[in-house]
C-alpha cells in the first residue's frame, strides 16, 4: 500500500529500473519486490536488517544514501518509513532518527479500553497483555495504536505498561449522546470502552440537542494534557426512537450498510431475468437445463433471499442428491464496484426487523434469489449418497434452473409428519420428493453419529416486536426435522466444494475449525476428574472423543455444566486457505459454498470451482490469507453488532419488570459474581457478588463456582435460583440482579438496593464470543429477517459480560 501512489506514477521508469547494484542488490526479498511493483523499493525486511546492523539509530537521510535511494524514489521511500512507523516496526523518535522498537525495550500493539477507564495493550506478537492505568488511557483511545514500555507489574500481579509513542489514532467518526453541564457540551460514545468524555464547542453542535444521538468527527486526539475535542456531523435522533438499536450499532461497529454510487448503479443495470446470453458456455464449460427438475427451497417463513435449493431421488441402494446454488459470480465480477463492496461487507448482517445485505436487494433477493416459478442461473452440487449416508461421488456444473415451490420448514415439517393433511393435499406432487429428502436426511443423521461429529443441546429463541420496534415477548423455538434436513445437504455440498479444491490442488478459503488448544484441553482434563469423568484421545483428543463423552453425561443432573464445559474448551472457526479440517463437525476438510448470496466466502468457493470445470486458476487480487482474515474479522463484527442490538433490545424490554421476580439458571460465574438466565424470558443479568450474603466468597475458576469461606454457600453454573430485577441500565445494555433468599439464608442476606452492581469490576472484557454450537447448524439458513433468532447453548452466557483476564493473552473463538 506504501507504493500505491508509486505504482500510478507515470510510464516512464526512472534509471534504477535497470539492474541494481550495490547495498539494494542485496535485498533477499528484492525478487519477491520486483514481482508486487515495477520499481521495487527495498523490502521492510531488509531496511530492518541494514538498521540492525548499524547498531545505531540512523535518519532517513543517512538510510536513503545507504542504500542508494534515488531523488525520484523519496516521496515513496519516506512512505513506506511512515507505513513502518505506523506499524510499529519502526520508531521514529523526536529528533526524527529511525529506531528499532525493540532496541528500546518498547512493544508495539493495540489499546484495548475498559468502560472503567483503564485498559489493555495487545501486543502485536501476542505476548502477554500490558495493564494500561487510567492515566497511561488519558493519552489514547480504544483501538489506537501505540508503543508501549513494560515498567512492572500492578498489584493484581499483571505486567504494567506505560505508552511511549502513539503510533496511529484510529477514532476520526464516533458515533454518542450529546449531553450539556452547566453550559459545557460533550459526548459520551456509545463504544463504552471510550470512556473519556469527547468535548465539543457551543458552536460545533449544528441542530444536536442534549440527550440526542449525533455522529461527531474528531478535531483534536487526546493528550495526558487536553481531551479529545470533536463537532458534530450529524444528529440521528433520540435515543428511543424506533430502530435507534441498529443506527447505533451500524455506527459503533464500523459497520458498511450504504452501497456506493458505482454498486448501485451496476446493480441497477442487472437484467430482471435470465437472458439467452446468459446460457452460452463460460470458459468452454456448458450450462445444464435442469429447469424441469422438481427442485425446491425450505426456508424460514419471513426469508426473502433464497440462495439453496435441493431435489433428491432414490438411486439403487442410495439416493442421488442435488443441491443448486444462486449462481452470484456470474453476475459479480472480479474486482467490479459490487465485488469490491462485497468484499468490505463480508456478510450480510441480520439484525431484528431488519437486514444489511452484502449485495443491493437488486441481486439478493431479485436476480440471484432462487424464487418460485421463474428461471435462476445456479451452480449445482450433484451427489451420490450411499444407504448409509457416505457420499460416493459428486460433480460440479453451471445449471439453469426453475424452482417448483417455495416451502417453509414449518410446512415441510406438517406435511412429512401428515402425509395424509390439508397441507399435503395441496402440495400433492411434492410430497414423494420431501419424502425421499426425509429418508436421506436420516442416513446423513446416523453417518453424522457414527463420524463422532460434535452436537450440543441448544435452546432457540425469537424475538417478537410491538408497533413501535420494541420486544413485546421473548419466545422458544423449537427446530424441527425439516430445518436439519437443510442443514444435511449443506454440509455434504459444503464437504465435496472442499474436496474438489484439494484433489485439483487450487486455492481457496475453508472453513477451519481447530482442536482445543494444550491449555484448554488441561484445563477441561483438570475439571473433569473432579466429577468422575475423563475424555478420551490423551493429548489428541477427536470430535468423537468429545461426542462420546456428552452422550455418556446425558442423563445425569449436571449436564447443562458438563456440556458448557466442552463447548468452552474449544477454538472458534475461521476462514483459511490453509486446510486444517473442522473439528467440531469431524470432517477432514470443509468449506461454505452455499451461500454465496450473503458470504463472501461461498462466492470466493464458487470462482475458484468454475476456475477448475475450466481448466484454469482463479487468482484473486488480494492475497488468500487477507481474504480470510478479511472474512473472518467481518463474520465477529456483525455477530458483535448483533449482539448489541439484541442486549439493548432485552433492556428494553425489561425496563418495566424492576421489582419483578423471576426463576432461572446460573449461566456464567465470574470472580466479581454471576449471570443469571431468566426461564421464559430468556433475559440475562447480573448478581454481584456482593449481593450474595453477609461472608466473604471466593472464586475457583477449575470449578466455576463460588463458595462462601464460612457459610460454605456454593453458587455453580446450572444451579437454580430465584431473583428480583434491582437494575435496567440502557446506558450500558446491562441488567442487576439480586437474590431472592429463602428463609434459611434471609439471615445472611446483604442490604438490598446496590445501583450499580458491576461498578469497581476490573476485569477485561471478552474481545470476542466465546459461546458457540461446535456444529455448522447455521451454514444452510440465515435468521429470518422479521424476527431475531437467537441460539444460545443451554445454561451459557452471552459474550457481553465480562470475564476473569488472566496474565497471558486469550483469544476467545465461535466453533462454528
Amino acid at each position: 500500500m506504501d507504493q500505491l501512489q508509486n505504482e500510478k506514477s507515470p510510464a516512464k521508469k526512472p534509471a534504477r529500473a535497470k539492474k541494481l547494484k550495490g547495498l539494494r542488490a542485496q535485498d533477499p526479498y528484492l525478487a519477491r519486490e520486483q514481482q508486487r511493483y515495477e520499481n521495487p523499493l527495498p523490502s521492510r525486511e531488509f531496511i530492518l536488517q541494514v538498521l540492525e546492523q548499524s547498531g545505531a539509530p540512523m535518519t532517513a537521510h543517512d538510510l536513503a544514501q545507504q542504500l542508494g535511494i534515488l531523488v525520484e524514489e523519496d516521496v515513496a521511500f519516506e512512505r513506506r518509513l511512515q507505513a513502518m512507523g505506523r506499524e510499529g516496526q519502526l520508531l521514529i523518535n523526536r529528533i526524527g532518527a529511525l529506531c528499532l522498537p525493540e532496541k528500546v525495550d518498547l512493544i508495539p500493539g493495540r489499546v484495548q479500553g475498559h468502560p472503567d477507564g483503564f485498559g489493555f495493550l495487545v501486543p502485536d506478537d501476542g505476548s502477554a497483555d500490558l495493564f494500561l492505568g487510567p492515566k497511561e488511557m488519558d493519552k489514547v483511545l480504544h483501538g489506537d495504536r501505540v508503543l508501549a514500555r513494560r515498567i512492572g507489574v500492578d498489584r493484581r500481579g499483571r505486567p504494567e505498561g506505560a505508552i511511549a509513542e502513539v503510533l496511529q489514532h484510529v477514532n476520526v467518526r464516533l458515533v454518542g449522546r450529546l449531553h450539556a453541564e452547566r453550559g459545557v457540551f460533550f459526548v459520551t460514545a456509545e463504544d463504552k470502552r471510550i470512556s473519556r468524555d469527547i468535548q465539543v464547542a457551543a458552536g460545533d453542535c449544528g441542530v444536536a440537542k442534549p440527550g440526542q444521538v449525533v455522529m461527531i468527527e474528531m478535531l483534536t486526539q487526546p493528550s495526558r494534557y487536553s481531551p479529545p475535542v470533536a463537532r458534530v456531523t450529524e444528529v440521528l435522533g433520540n435515543y428511543d426512537d424506533p430502530g435507534m438499536e441498529i443506527e447505533i450499532a451500524l455506527r459503533k461497529h464500523k459497520l458498511p450498510h450504504e452501497f456506493s454510487a458505482e454498486a448501485q448503479a451496476l446493480a441497477e443495470k442487472m437484467p430482471k431475468k435470465v437472458r439467452k446470453s446468459d446460457w452460452k458456455p463460460e470458459n468452454g464449460v456448458e450450462r445444464i437445463d435442469l429447469r424441469d427438475m422438481p427442485l425446491v427451497t425450505i426456508d424460514g417463513e419471513t426469508a426473502k433471499d433464497f440462495d439453496d435449493a435441493v431435489y433428491a431421488e432414490k438411486s439403487g441402494k442410495g439416493w442421488r442428491l442435488v443441491v443448486a446454488i444462486a449462481d452470484v459470480s456470474h453476475y459479480v465480477r472480479p474486482d467490479d464496484a459490487l465485488d469490491l463492496t462485497a468484499i468490505e461487507r463480508g456478510n450480510s448482517i441480520y439484525f431484528p426487523r431488519r437486514v444489511i445485505p452484502m449485495l443491493p436487494e437488486q441481486i439478493s433477493n431479485g436476480l440471484c434469489s432462487l424464487n418460485p416459478d421463474v428461471e435462476r442461473l445456479c451452480m449445482v452440487c450433484d451427489m451420490k449418497v450411499s444407504a448409509k449416508g457416505a457420499i460416493k461421488g459428486y460433480k460440479f456444473y453451471p445449471a439453469v434452473m426453475l424452482s417448483k415451490a417455495r416451502f417453509t420448514y414449518t410446512k415441510v415439517w406438517d406435511i412429512l409428519q401428515k402425509p395424509d393433511g390439508e397441507l399435503a393435499q395441496q402440495y400433492t406432487h411434492q410430497v414423494g420428493h420431501l419424502q425421499t429428502l426425509y429418508a436421506l436426511f436420516q442416513a446423513f443423521a446416523a453417518a453424522r453419529a457414527e463420524r463422532g461429529a460434535i452436537d450440543f443441546e441448544t435452546t432457540e429463541t425469537e424475538m417478537r416486536f410491538d408497533d413501535k420496534g420494541k420486544i413485546s415477548e421473548i419466545v422458544p423455538v423449537v427446530r424441527n426435522d425439516a430445518h436439519k434436513l437443510i442443514e444435511e445437504c449443506m454440509l455434504a455440498a459444503n464437504v465435496c466444494a472442499a474436496d474438489l479444491l484439494l484433489k485439483k490442488e487450487h486455492p481457496g478459503l475453508y472453513r477451519v475449525h481447530e482442536g482445543p488448544s494444550p491449555e484448554k484441553l488441561k484445563n477441561l482434563r483438570e475439571y473433569l476428574k473432579t466429577v468422575g469423568l475423563s475424555l478420551g484421545g490423551e493429548d489428541d483428543p477427536s470430535a468423537s472423543d468429545y461426542a462420546a463423552l456428552l452422550n455418556s453425561f446425558k442423563d445425569r443432573l449436571d449436564a447443562p455444566l458438563l456440556q458448557t464445559m466442552l463447548l468452552r474448551s474449544l477454538s472458534q472457526a475461521v476462514y483459511s486457505p490453509d486446510n486444517a479440517g473442522h473439528f467440531g463437525l469431524s470432517y477432514e476438510a470443509y468449506a461454505h459454498f452455499t451461500s454465496p448470496i450473503r458470504r463472501y466466502p461461498d462466492l470466493l468457493v464458487h470462482r475458484s470451482i468454475k476456475a477448475i470445470l475450466a481448466g484454469k486458476k482463479y487468482k484473486p487480487a488480494t492475497k488468500w490469507e487477507a481474504l480470510g482474515v478479511q472474512c473472518s474479522m467481518t463474520e465477529r463484527r456483525a455477530d458483535e453488532a448483533s449482539r448489541d442490538v439484541q442486549n439493548w433490545l432485552k433492556c428494553y424490554f425489561m425496563q418495566d419488570k424492576v421489582g419483578e421476580e423471576f426463576e432461572g439458571s446460573i449461566s456464567a460465574v465470574t470472580g466479581f459474581g454471576m449471570f443469571v438466565l431468566l426461564d421464559k424470558v430468556f433475559v440475562e443479568g447480573l448478581v454481584h457478588v456482593s449481593e450474595l450474603g453477609t461472608d466473604y466468597f471466593h472464586y475457583d475458576e477449575k470449578r466455576r463456582e463460588l463458595k462462601g469461606e464460612h457459610s460454605g454457600k456454593v453458587y455453580r453454573l446450572t444451579d437454580r435460583v430465584k431473583v428480583k430485577v434491582a437494575r435496567v441500565d440502557l446506558e450500558t445494555s446491562k441488567i442487576d440482579f439480586v437474590l431472592v433468599l429463602d428463609s434459611q439464608d434471609a439471615s445472611n442476606a446483604p442490604r438490598q438496593g446496590r445501583s450499580n452492581a458491576s461498578k469497581g469490576n476490573a476485569q477485561r472484557p471478552p474481545r470476542a464470543n466465546s459461546q458457540s454450537r461446535a456444529g455448522e447448524r447455521s451454514v444452510a439458513k440465515k435468521p429470518a429477517s422479521g424476527t431475531m433468532a437467537t441460539r444460545t447453548p443451554a445454561a451459557t452466557p452471552t459474550a457481553a459480560k465480562p470475564a476473569a483476564k488472566p496474565a497471558a493473552r486469550r483469544r476467545r473463538r465461535s466453533p462454528t
